[in-house]
Formats: structure tokens, sequence, C-alpha cells
């Protein structure tokens, strides 16, 4: 009886490890199934916010200075580095097409990509300040530079810290799971019937005192 409750027991804790096992890697894969990560996903939505902020700090610049129509003409049409906002703009514009489509279209799993575009925002934005006049034209000379420049190094530094660390253990994860189920039995044994236990032999104590009673009657005849 004992050991019919131990190899039920044993074969209940194997199929319950492998359910555990199935579901994880069942999990997973339903998160493989998705376009992108949690965390790619939120480094995606930074880079938009990125590239929405730097507009809209733009388009107020432009309509403080003399209105939209006025400053685009100046800004745009006439061009000049050493007075114009709109290069920060389309640097911008640069970081999230660049970062888009490396980490979300292309699903790249190298900083590679961050790499280049904070290196090309950052130069840019530093020699910009250094040779051009943005610092005697108010606030937003200060402030497009700084939020640029603030916004280039944050991404990167999400990049780096939390979407490809947390990729690779995910992975990690994953294929410590694989190895697992490969090592698992491939069918789990089944509980045994009960034509394979017999009862056991009666006691000797019991066949003594059945012998006792088979002579006693033996003994009043004689």
């Amino acid at each position: 009886m004992d050991s019919r409750c131990s190899s039920s027991a044993d074969s209940r804790l194997t199929v319950q490890g492998l359910g555990s096992i199935s579901a994880r890697v069942e999990s997973y894969d339903a998160g493989e199934k998705k376009c992108i990560s949690d965390v790619r996903r939120t480094f995606c939505l930074f880079v938009t916010f990125d590239l929405l902020f730097i507009t809209l700090l733009w388009i107020i610049e432009l309509n403080v200075n003399g209105g939209i129509p006025k400053q685009l003409n100046e800004e745009v049409l006439h061009y000049d580095y050493h007075a114009s906002f709109f290069d920060i703009f389309l640097l911008a514009v640069f970081r999230f097409a660049a970062l888009i489509l490396a980490y979300a279209v292309c699903k790249l799993r190298h900083w590679w990509a961050i790499a280049i575009t904070t290196a090309v925002c950052s130069g840019f934005l530093i020699v910009k300040v250094i040779l051009s006049k943005l610092l005697s034209q108010g606030a937003f000379g200060y402030l497009l530079p700084i939020i640029s420049f603030v916004l280039a190094w944050i991404e990167t530094w999400l990049l780096d810290f939390k979407v490809l660390p947390q990729e690779a253990e995910d992975q990690y994860r994953y294929q410590s799971i694989m190895d697992a189920t490969e090592r698992a039995p491939l069918m789990c044994p089944g509980p045994l019937s009960d034509g394979q236990f017999y009862s056991p032999p009666e006691s000797v104590a019991d066949s003594d005192e059945e012998l006792d009673d088979k002579h006693e009657p033996e003994k009043g005849l004689i």
C-alpha cells in the first residue's frame, strides 16, 4: 500500500513538474510571438517622445520669435547654421528614424546603432553651441540644445542598461527551460494497477490459532 501511494505521488509530482515547465515554455513562446518585448516597446515609445518633445519646443520657439510662417521662412528657407534651430529638429528626426528602424523594424540586439546616433548628435550639438549664436537668442538657445543632448543620452542608457540585459536574461531563462524539458522523460509513469498488488500471506500467529482450533475437537474425541 505504501509503495502504491509513493508511486502515485511520484507520478503526480512528475506530471506537475512537466506541466509547470510546459507552461513556462508556452508563456515565453507567447511573448516571443509579440512584435517586440515590453522593454523594447518602452524604449521605442521614449524615442517617439523625444521627437515629439523637440518638435513641440521648436514650434513654440517659432511662435514666440515672430510667428510660425515668418520663422519658418527664416529658419528653413534661409537656413543659417549660426542662428537657426531647424537643424536641431532634423537631428531629432534622424535619431528617431535610425533608432526605430534598427530596434523596432530590424529588432537589432546590439548597441552599435545607438552608439552612432548618440555620437553624431553629441558632436553636432557641442560644435553648434560653440560656433553658433544660439546662446544670445534667449531661453530657447539654451533649452533646445541641452534637452536634445540629454534625451539622446537617456536613450543610450535605456538601451544599454535596460533593454539589452533584460532580453539577454529572458533568452537565457528560455534556454534553461528548454534544456530542462529535453532532460525530462517524454512519458510519465502511469499509476500502478490493482492487479500488481497481492494480499500479504497469513501471519504465523493466525495459522497457529487455527491449528489449535482444529486439534481441540480431535482431542475431545480421543
